[in-house]
């Protein structure tokens, strides 16, 4: 079935607030008119908030490099993307929702959650099976999260981070759950296998369980914590990199192979794929 990409225009009535909390960016301070962040592309030395949204107008401005614009415009420069890059982007992560008015926004402010039991429901089930991962590898890793979102009650795969957030994944959703963060299943071993997201490192244990076994485990969650997790990669003997085929990830892999003689960029085991997920379906 030919995939359904989204409009420019529909793509800049995403809410910009919520993309930037998708890629690990939260406001300093939030009002109903704006939110102030650190800068995303300076938040590693930025001290104080210089990157404004106006949640009236969905639009973001940089103090700092005395630019702005819409979410389009933000992906392009914060992601190295082309606009058809982003639509492709956007149509694959439904968990930004549509821009509303501030008190609408202001009333169901993220995500709440309420339960949390081993993976059970069938349309749990169905979903990994979707996405070819065997229900015993998913019911080893997640849970399955109960969730209030925008005074919805929902339910999704979960992932736990390493500060007890949660990546919540379903058929219609993929969002997060404050703090977020990046997931490190710690198990003492010398070697270390990095993936982008939850389903990434799911279909490596699907591919290849004995590497996955042998390994420490760090799922980024997202392409910014690359900056947080820079300290635990010194410790391991060997790095083993499964990021995505795009040009964020070839930025960070490249930056990641240069810093850590003991990297080693695995993307040729899945070349021609988007990502080990796609592979995997595609193998299937």
């Amino acid at each position: 079935m030919k995939e359904k990409r989204i409009t420019c225009r529909s793509a800049r009535n995403f809410c910009l607030v919520k993309i930037l909390e998708n890629l690990g960016h939260f406001p300093t301070r939030k009002t109903e008119k704006e939110a102030w962040f650190l800068s995303p592309f300076r938040s590693k030395t930025e001290t104080q908030a210089s990157f404004k949204v106006s949640i009236i107008l969905n639009r973001w401005y940089d103090h700092g490099i005395g630019k702005g614009g819409n979410n389009i415009d933000l992906l392009v420069l914060l992601l190295n993307l082309s606009v058809k890059e982003v639509l492709a982007y956007l149509s694959n992560d439904l968990s930004f929702s549509f821009h509303q008015q501030p008190l609408q926004i202001e009333k169901n402010i993220g995500t709440e959650i309420i339960g949390i039991k081993p993976i059970n429901h069938p349309a749990m089930i169905g979903y990994l099976k979707s996405r070819k991962i065997p229900l015993n590898i998913g019911k080893q890793y997640l849970k399955e999260v109960i969730f209030k979102q925008k005074g919805n009650t929902l339910f999704a795969l979960g992932l736990e981070n390493h500060l007890g957030g949660w990546e919540l994944r379903n058929k219609f959703r993929k969002t997060s759950s404050s703090p977020k963060s990046y997931t490190w299943l710690k198990r003492d071993k010398k070697q270390l296998i990095v993936t982008e997201g939850m389903f990434d490192f799911l279909s490596l244990a699907t591919m290849k369980p004995v590497k996955v076994y042998e390994s420490d485990i760090l799922i980024l969650n997202s392409l910014s914590f690359i900056k947080n997790i820079k300290n635990l990669l010194s410790s391991y003997h060997t790095i083993f990199l499964y990021l995505d085929n795009d040009n964020a990830a070839n930025t960070c892999t490249q930056n990641l192979l240069q810093k850590y003689d003991t990297a080693i960029d695995c993307r040729e085991e899945y070349k021609g794929y988007k990502d080990l997920n796609e592979k995997l379906i595609a193998w299937n």
